[in-house]
């Protein structure tokens, strides 16, 4: 099977505010470790005996190298619609031939975020009539949803809320204090000042959970056609989203059913 383009992975997952004097962001405890409800799921295999979440150097990924129950496992995951409805994620597109860009942000507070939604939003219809399901999901209540797709403004219909990290979890989604303030990937966000400027003008600080340990979590982009893995993409840090480019050619080169 051919290597499919996988972002390289590492442990790091800073944090993105848009003020750190903002009243509610100054209020925050951030715990070095916070307990997990679910055990992340190994996607990648290494034969050399260390843990993904350990790793420092980069690293490259095939599509063999993904736990072939991993879409299964996935299916068990209950999330909810940003109109507050649960619904499963397996549900959220056609497990046989369907294609999907799942797209998971960090949180609905984060301003890098309402960028990535932002770009997502413009590039919904190219997607949609090459055949292609968007789905956006982010950490945060339903109500902290809708605050994000009222004012960026984002299609509601394509935006699902995961306040317990589910998916996050069972994907192996990069997590954590240290690295999600001080991960080099970081700096990309600044090369993208004006788009981002753009996209938090209604911005508001509320959005954030209340859930303070969910602003420690990192993001991704997945692409399925129906239960089979055609592409992965762990963020290393805040604002190190995968380029949609190389996404949408990803999708556009899946062979007709």
């Amino acid at each position: 099977m051919a290597t499919l383009p996988s972002q390289n992975l590492q442990s790091g997952r800073p944090l993105c505010f848009p003020s750190l004097n903002s009243p509610k962001v100054s209020s925050l405890k951030f715990p070095i470790f916070s307990p997990r409800k679910l055990k992340p799921l190994e996607l990648f295999t290494r034969s050399d005996g260390f843990s993904n979440s350990r790793l420092v150097g980069r690293a490259s990924a095939s599509a063999s190298e993904f736990k072939a129950d991993m879409p299964e496992i996935l299916g068990d995951v209950s999330i909810f619609t940003a109109a507050g409805q649960p619904v499963l994620l397996k549900d959220l597109w056609d497990q046989n031939q369907g294609i999907a860009v799942v797209a998971l942000l960090r949180h609905f507070g984060c301003p890098c975020c309402w960028e990535l939604a932002s770009e997502l939003k413009e590039a919904k219809a190219r997607f949609e009539a090459a055949g292609v399901k968007l789905i956006a999901i982010g950490v945060g209540t339903p109500n902290k949803a809708r605050m994000l797709a009222e004012r960026l403004p984002f299609p509601m219909d394509c935006l699902y809320a995961d306040p317990e990290r589910k998916a996050y979890d069972m994907l192996g989604l990069n997590y954590g204090f240290g690295p999600t303030f001080f991960n080099p990937a970081s700096t990309k966000v600044f090369s993208r000042f004006e788009s981002l400027r753009k996209a938090v003008k209604n911005y508001t600080v509320e959005a954030t959970p209340d859930e303070t340990s969910g602003v420690l979590q990192q993001g991704g982009m997945f692409v399925f056609k129906g239960k089979q893995l055609l592409y992965a993409r762990k963020d290393e840090g805040t604002g190190d989203h995968a380029p949609l480019h190389e996404v949408f050619d990803i999708c556009c080169k899946v062979p007709a059913s």
